[in-house]
């Protein structure tokens, strides 16, 4: 491999194989980052015979040219290891926040840095918002491809983003250790989940946990019909019960103290991540309603950042492999300013206007709902 150098002045351009990438990881950690790091740049080493540039702190290290050459021994052995070699942050370049607190646009630093590394086209690693700030780089004539990561599963164009399925093992495991307790104390256990407005975490954790309620910004939920449903199961014999919700779950009605409590616009942490405990958010509204309606005892486990970290499942590893080898495949070809994605059983592209500025929420008539529904499963609808 030729000596590189960082610090070269190179025109922004296109070729037909892209020679010198660069690859960064933005917004929020998840399991499967590393893997994909090492499926784009194992095959662009040793087959196709690139410069991987690593730009690490994501968006802000491209502003700030925090860069290093990636080589084989720095991709061996991450597989299955969780976060990022190359670290992250949620900020974007064209709304960089400086020490003063002013933010600023920084996009001809973002560029200045690209061109300088000369890179032929940028790989980025992310979600919704990643997606976004990319498409708005090749408006200044940046080659960009985007590989779609979160635990939230919300981006669209695609059926599945990698980091999702860890974070539903993570939780639905949790489901599964509440479920004991919560049989054993003859409570009910409401247990928030992640997922910003969609429910698709909440939804697949909530099933494959066996929550008997799951909460999901899509579907409005009704204390009423909550309450109802669990009043039902107490006839039934069953005294305890497990209700999952999506952090941006939202009442129906505000018609209650409690409901309108919840109204109120979720918090966000500093970094963009939601609060936890101290927000008092929508798991303790609800706890706190159905103990006050039904004399049960209620607990709130809020399972935050744990569902980001650890290792990635089987599925993400093998995910986020195939997407970044598709993605060095491109690059092989010349094909720029696509997201890989996943359709059915095939990995494919979409041009990154098709995903910039969409969030793809569960639909109200998901197969999965209906499972759900069939098998007795409440929505507070």
């Amino acid at each position: 491999m030729r000596a590189l150098n960082l610090n070269r002045e190179t025109p922004t351009m296109s070729r037909p194989q892209a020679k010198c990438i660069g690859i960064l990881t933005s917004g929020g950690d998840c399991p499967g980052l590393n893997a994909a790091i090492r499926g784009v740049a194992k095959p662009a080493i040793s087959d196709f015979h690139m410069d991987v540039v690593g730009i690490e702190k994501g968006f802000r290290g491209l502003v700030e040219n925090h860069a290093r050459v990636l080589h084989l021994e720095d991709i061996s052995g991450i597989l299955s290891l969780g976060g990022t070699i190359l670290g992250t942050s949620r900020e974007k370049f064209h709304k960089m926040p400086l020490p003063n607190g002013e933010v600023i646009d920084m996009t001809p630093r973002a560029v200045e840095t690209y061109n300088r590394l000369g890179l032929d086209c940028l790989v980025v690693l992310g979600g919704n918002g990643t997606h976004k700030a990319a498409h708005q780089l090749t408006k200044h004539g940046l080659n960009v491809i985007g590989l779609p990561k979160t635990i939230d599963n919300d981006l669209a164009e695609t059926d599945f983003t990698f980091g999702f399925n860890s974070a539903v093992t993570t939780a639905a495991e949790a489901i599964e250790k509440l479920y004991s307790t919560a049989e054993a104390h003859l409570r009910v256990m409401v247990i928030e989940l992640m997922g910003h407005n969609a429910g698709w975490l909440a939804l697949h954790a909530g099933i494959a946990g066996g929550a008997d309620v799951i909460l999901i910004p899509e579907i409005p939920y009704d204390l009423d019909s909550v309450c109802q449903h669990l009043t039902a199961r107490r006839r039934r014999g069953k005294w305890f019960s497990i209700i999952a919700v999506a952090e941006g779950a939202r009442p129906k009605t505000a018609n209650s103290s409690e409901e309108k409590k919840d109204k109120k616009p979720k918090k966000k942490a500093e970094n963009g991540d939601s609060l936890t405990d101290a927000d008092k958010g929508v798991s303790t509204a609800v706890a706190h309603a159905i103990s006050q309606r039904l004399d049960m005892d209620t607990r709130v486990t809020v399972l935050g950042h744990l569902q980001r970290g650890g290792i990635p499942t089987p599925f993400d590893r093998v995910l986020a492999t195939h997407f970044g080898t598709y993605a060095t495949e491109m690059l092989a070809a010349g094909k720029y300013n696509h997201m890989v994605c996943l359709r059915g059983s095939e990995v494919t592209s979409v041009p990154l206007e098709k995903v910039a500025g969409r969030t793809k929420l569960v639909p109200l008539d998901h197969p999965l709902i209906k499972s759900a529904r069939l098998v007795g499963t409440n929505f507070g609808d």
